[in-house]
This record gives structure tokens, sequence and C-alpha cells, in this order.
């Protein structure tokens, strides 16, 4: 009682407070994760040439703006939060959209956070530790606090979260602009002779290439986070495909050039040789200054969670308003107006994840989940066109940039079957577990009347133990 008593009608909601600037950190934030300073190779090693791998890095960004301007007509034209999963459900309804939540829930989400914040853990202790390796040990110690750190500050406050990511994200481009400029500066000075024969016609593996193109795309994951939080967008008519476009279009430019500086200053077999790229470039370039690179490394990482974090906890709020997850994820903090149980949902399953499960693997399960999705919710939005026609679609692309995205998308799961059968059957068989689920979970409205009374209990003490109340809509 206490709880509802000073709570008068409309003041507990999540309020609107992510600006263009905000939007566009989000954005950039979590695209550029750990990848670009360590990761380039998966790339260079597919596409067999210098030359090739810059146009493979320079093709993915086109898709991936392809796919991100597909977001944006879909952001404005269904104006709830949510991602991929309100997609998903606005076109081909809640069976679906739950098998996806509930691969995100199990496997997808947990795992990619304890992916980067295992790259955190490593890199914030590597100038500590060096030159021997850090401990195993240490370096889960390390992955449990971050993922702490960033769990606590999206309970605590949406403002905080956002000046974070604005200041991680200048942070991150500063780190490539050290890598760039330098790397520029040596190129104009004429140290081009790892540009000589770019393109040798006998070192492009054409069966490489799509793999090349997967690493690639992986890299620019993460222009729809803005999606998932379009109700908390100021104006998301003209917010949501603004900061789509030039984020798109920053990354895609920091990326190239950074790959350039790379190229100018390491011979292929030296970055293909490198554990860590932008490390053995440092050493190179600036001698001693190279400590402070797995420094920016580990802030980049620790943005990349943030964004994700503050992202998907507004997933698994909206799939508990539509009545698809326990009650209590949908509500809000009465303080803190942040959505505080669909925060905190994902901190014991990470938790699990990263102390007993084989991440990776689980990554190459969910890998090809992720684009067999991105590719629904993309022929969603050409279903709907069809099937809506009369709906208001304040940004409008053309049909070809849907068409040929959900094309590439799927053309990737069918390189994953082809690639690796094992692993993406596995995937394939953990999604399928949706199906049961939904059923017993959602399909039946007669539960057992135990049940309802231990999930009734259940929500009204996590209630008071969190201090969160439903959300006015």
């Amino acid at each position: 009682r206490l709880l509802y008593s000073h709570i008068r009608k409309g003041e507990v909601e999540l309020r609107k407070k992510v600006t263009l600037l905000r939007g566009i950190s989000i954005i950039i934030g979590t695209i550029i994760g750990a990848g670009i300073f360590i990761s380039p190779k998966g790339i260079l090693k597919n596409s067999g040439s210098v030359g090739m791998s810059l146009v493979v890095w320079i093709a993915c960004g086109i898709l991936s703006l392809f796919g991100a301007l597909s977001y944006a007509e879909l952001g404005t034209c269904i104006k709830k939060s949510g991602g991929h999963y309100t997609y998903i459900l606005e076109a081909f309804g809640p069976q679906v959209a739950f098998v996806r939540l509930w691969v995100d829930m199990i496997a997808i989400r947990p795992a990619g956070l304890a992916v980067i914040a295992l790259a955190f853990g490593r890199y914030i202790l590597e100038p500590i530790f060096m030159p021997c390796g850090v401990p195993e040990i240490a370096i889960k110690l390390a992955t449990t606090i971050g993922i702490t750190m960033v769990m606590y500050l999206n309970s605590m406050s949406v403002s905080w979260t956002a000046r974070i990511q604005i200041f991680l994200t200048f942070s991150k481009l500063l780190a490539m602009a050290i890598i760039i400029v330098p790397g520029l500066y040596q190129l104009f000075k004429g140290e081009t002779k790892n540009f000589e024969n770019a393109f040798e016609v006998n070192t492009i593996d054409l069966t490489g290439l799509p793999l090349a193109f997967y690493s690639g795309m992986y890299a620019y994951a993460g222009w729809f986070y803005l999606n998932f939080v379009t109700e908390e967008v100021e104006n998301p008519e003209r917010t949501v495909p603004l900061a789509i476009c030039i984020s798109m279009v920053i990354v895609m430019i920091c990326y190239t050039l950074t790959n350039v500086a790379y190229y100018t200053v390491m011979s292929a077999e030296e970055l293909l040789a490198s554990n860590a790229v932008a490390v053995t470039f440092a050493e190179k370039l600036m001698g001693n200054f190279s400590f402070a690179v797995p420094v920016f490394v580990a802030l980049s990482c620790f943005g990349s969670m943030n964004g994700c974090l503050f992202a998907i906890s507004r997933m698994f709020y909206v799939a508990s308003r539509e009545g698809q997850l326990p009650e209590v994820l949908s509500m809000i903090h009465i303080r803190r107006h942040t959505p505080l149980p669909a925060v905190i949902v994902l901190y014991p399953i990470t938790l699990l994840i990263l102390f007993l499960g084989d991440i990776y693997s689980l990554l190459n399960f969910m890998s090809f989940l992720r684009w067999l999705f991105i590719g629904v919710a993309v022929v969603g939005l050409i279903y709907l066109r069809y099937t809506r026609p009369d709906m208001p679609r304040p940004f409008k692309v053309p049909i070809f940039i849907p068409a040929v995205f959900s094309f590439t998308c799927f053309f990737m799961v069918f390189l994953s079957l082809y690639s690796d059968p094992i692993n993406t059957g596995i995937g394939f068989a953990i999604s399928l577990t949706g199906i049961p689920a939904y059923f017993i979970f959602i399909h039946f409205e007669r539960k057992p009347k135990w049940f309802q009374k231990l999930s009734d209990s259940v929500n009204r003490s996590l209630q008071i133990i969190l201090e969160v109340v439903p959300a006015e809509h």
C-alpha cells in the first residue's frame, strides 16, 4: 500500500529522454565494440587480399545501411519500443514473436553480453599484467565487476546511462582517431608498399568471400538498437531515421579508414599473425604509449555493454507488457523511472553462462539465428506494405532495399547451414524449444490454481523488494 500511496496517475512512466545526440551515441557506441580493434583479420583471411578486404568492409557497410534504413521505416510506422520483437509481433503474430523472445532470453543476449564483457575484462587487465598473460580467473572477476557496473548504472538512471554512453562513444572515436591519423600520415608520406598489387587475383578465394561477409556484417551489427527504445525517443519520426543514417555513415568511414591505417603500418601477414591488431599497431608506431590502447579497447567494450543492455531491457519490458513475460518485468521504479526488473533479469543468466557455459560455441549456435530473425523482421516490412497499405509511414524506403537486405540475411543463414551444419542444427533445436514453452506458459489460459497463487505472490514480493509499480501507458 505504501508503494501506491504517493503515486498519482501518469507520474510513473519511461520518459522521453533520448535526443538525437544520445540516439547517435547509442548506435555508434554499440556497433563499435571490440571488433575493429581485435578482429579485422577475419575479413582479410577469408577475402584473400588487402584490396578485396577493403571492398568487403565497404560492401558490408552499405548492406547494413540497407538494413538500417528498413528499420528506420519500421521504427517510424510502428512507434513501440522492443525492436525485432515488436516488428515480428506486428507482422506475424505472437507465436513467432515469442520464439524470437525465448531464444533471446535463454541464449543470444546473455552469451552476447558475456562475450563483450570478457573482452572488457581481458583488456582492462592487460596493462597491469604486461608483458605476461592475464590469468583466466582474474579476467572472469573483472568481467563480473564490469557486468555488475553496467547493470547498476542502467537500474539507477536513464539520463546517466545516456550521458556515460555519449562520453564512451567519444572516447571510441578518439581511439580510432589515434589509429587513423598516424596511419594516414604514414600513407601520405609514401608508405604504400602494402597496397601494391592489392587485388592480386590468384589470392582471392571465392569460397571464403561469404565467410568474410559474415565477419563484416557481425562487425556492423548494432544498427538496430535505437529501435528497441523508440518510445523514449524525442520526436521519433525525425530522430530515428536521422540518427540511424548519421551513425552508419560515421561508422563506415571509421571502419574503412582504420583498416587503411592498419595496412599502412602492417603487412597482411603481420596482421593475420597478431592477436590484437590495435595493440600490435600501437607497439610498432608509438612504442611506450601502446599501453593506452588496451584501456581504450576496454572502454569501448564497456560502451557496447551499456548500449546493449539499455536497449535489450526495453525489449523484455515490452514483451512483458504484451503479456508474454512475467508481469513484474514491465514495472518501473517509483523514484528512478527505470525498468529495473527488465534490466536485472539478464544478470543471473549471464553470470551462469560466464562461469559455467562455453560461450563461443553458444555464439556459433546463435549468430545465424540473429540473422534469421532480423531477416524475418525485414520481410515483415514488405509483408505489412501489402497487408496494411494505409498505415501511416512518415519515412518510406524503396522496396528493393528491404528485399536485398532480407535476401542477404537468408543467404547468411543458408551459409551457416552449409559451413557448420552441426552447430546450426543445435541452434535450431534450441529455438524450437520456444514452441512448447509458448503453449505451456502463454497459450493455455486456465493455469492450475496453485500456479496462479504462486506467480501472484512472487510478483507481489518482487514488487515490494524492488520498489516497482506498473507503468502508466
